[in-house]
Parts: C-alpha cells; structure tokens; sequence
C-alpha cells in the first residue's frame, strides 16, 4: 500500500470527505467532542464503550480507557489533530451502530454551538478540484456532518467560492447509517445517476472512509494529509480478518489526485485509442 500505488479504474466520479480532506474545521469539531465526552453516562453510553479486547490496536484501547476514566480525550490526542470525531467514536463504540448514533446526535447538538470559520487544508484546493472538473470527472462531497452545519460551511469557505465545485452533496442525516456504512456513497451515486464502480473513487482521511468505500464497491484512496509514516499505516490498515480493509492507493495531497486521476485517464484514452485503429 504505498503513494504509488494505482487504482483498478479511471475515474468518472471523485468524491471527497469534508472535514480533514478538503477544509480545516478541528477546532468547532474537537469542541464538541469534549461537550459531549462528559455526559457519556446519562447518554447511555458509558457501559457501551470497548473492552480493551475489542479494540484494534493498542492505541484505540488507551484511548477507550482514557475516556472511560476522564470523561475526555487525552490531551496528546487534541493536541495532534489527526484524528476526526467519525474515528473517535469509531474507536470508542466499534460496532454498536446505535450507540454511534446517539453520539452523533449528541456531537450534532454540542457543534451548532461551535461551528465557526472554514479554512481549505490546501491554498490551491479550489485550483486542484477545478483540474479534476477539467477533466471531465463529476464531483461529490459527502460528509458525516449533519447538513444544516454543512450548508453554512461550504457558503463559507473562500466567501462562498466553492458552491460550484461539486455536482452532488450527501450529509450524515440524509441517510440512516454514517460512514463506516457505505450508505452515503451509495445515495451520491444515485442522485448522480451512477451505478456502483471503481470508475467511482472516494477519497477520504479515516478508516471509516476507506470501510465505506470498499464496502460500497469503490475505489478507495487515502487522503494522508497528516503525514502518517508507513509503520501507521500499516497499524491502522492492517490487512488482517478482523480488520480487512485497506485502501488501493494513499495520496499525501491533491495534486497528486489530479495527476492520478490524469494518469489513470491517459491510459484508458490509449487502450481505447489502440482498440479503435
């Protein structure tokens, strides 16, 4: 699994996680987390945390008992920044798919308090996307954020300049499951009038992207814009059983999905080139 690694398909779709890949909202995210971290027992919520046995890594298991005995996460943790709220409760609730759902509730309720400035991870995202329209390639945003929160966020980044950029936006209350589940992908496709494909990539920071895209039938690209070394990478993809899922390819910017995807389509132009003489 290295930068170098080519996905199956050429892309006729992209889309692209919100948070963390596109745009900077750590602060009004880690925020929230810290609001509703407190409150885990009267939510229900203390006794479904994981057992250190469930947890994938040794890593996740500290962060569970962390949480259980302070009622917040580790200061390290805030401090690193490389870690989304759809991880965390990830780690903290694995496969309990209702508790997920009472904590993002409760995050959703926590962020309208915090929801503030909007910053593009990258000085030239805006450039780097219009490239990718260029080529002809739809693009989707799909985001775990509820979409009241994520209307006021695209309107305002770069004063509203982004608003055309993408053809087709899913948010975490337009389905009934959030990533992991591939159900967001899958809504964007079919408003998109596409069928399911790894002519379709998804490029997103988290496990929980890599789940919901392989998991739907797409290609699945990492955003490694927090710099992970291979050894993290490795740890948090491990390949194994239990945990199976791993990416086609890891990109550490978006100009390296421009020229990915201008790869991937230059070659399909030739194989179809050569079939047609």
């Amino acid at each position: 699994m290295s930068i170098l690694a080519l996905p199956h398909a050429q892309p006729d779709v992209i889309l692209i996680d919100w948070h963390a890949t596109l745009v900077n909202t750590h602060d009004a995210m880690y925020h929230a987390v810290d609001d509703v971290l407190p409150h885990l027992q009267e939510l229900g919520l203390l006794e479904r945390l994981l057992t250190a046995e469930q947890s994938k890594t040794v890593e996740d298991a500290k962060l569970v008992k962390y949480v259980r005995d302070h009622r917040r996460l580790h200061p390290k943790v805030v401090a690193a920044r490389k870690i989304s709220r759809t991880d965390i409760f990830e780690v903290l609730f694995g496969d309990d798919e209702d508790a997920k759902r009472r904590a993002h509730q409760a995050f959703d309720r926590a962020y309208r308090q915090h929801v503030g400035e909007v910053t593009p991870l990258e000085a030239d995202a805006r450039l780097q996307l219009t490239k990718l329209r260029e080529l002809g390639i739809a693009l989707g945003l799909i985001s775990n954020r509820s979409r009241e929160f994520m209307t006021l966020e695209v309107d305002r980044v770069e004063q509203g300049g982004w608003s055309d950029l993408f053809d087709v936006m899913v948010c975490g209350d337009d389905v009934a499951r959030r990533k992991p589940s591939p159900d967001m992908l899958l809504a964007a496709l079919e408003q998109l009038g596409r069928a399911p494909s790894e002519a379709c990539w998804y490029l997103g920071d988290s496990t929980t992207d890599v789940i919901a895209a392989r998991s739907a039938g797409l290609t699945s690209l990492f955003y490694n814009g927090a710099g992970w070394d291979q050894a993290w990478l490795d740890k948090i993809f491990p390949g194994t059983e239990r945990h199976p899922w791993r990416p086609h390819a890891v990109v550490p910017d978006l100009s390296a999905l421009v020229a990915l995807a201008r790869h991937l389509r230059a070659q399909g132009l030739r194989v179809t080139r050569h079939r047609d003489q």
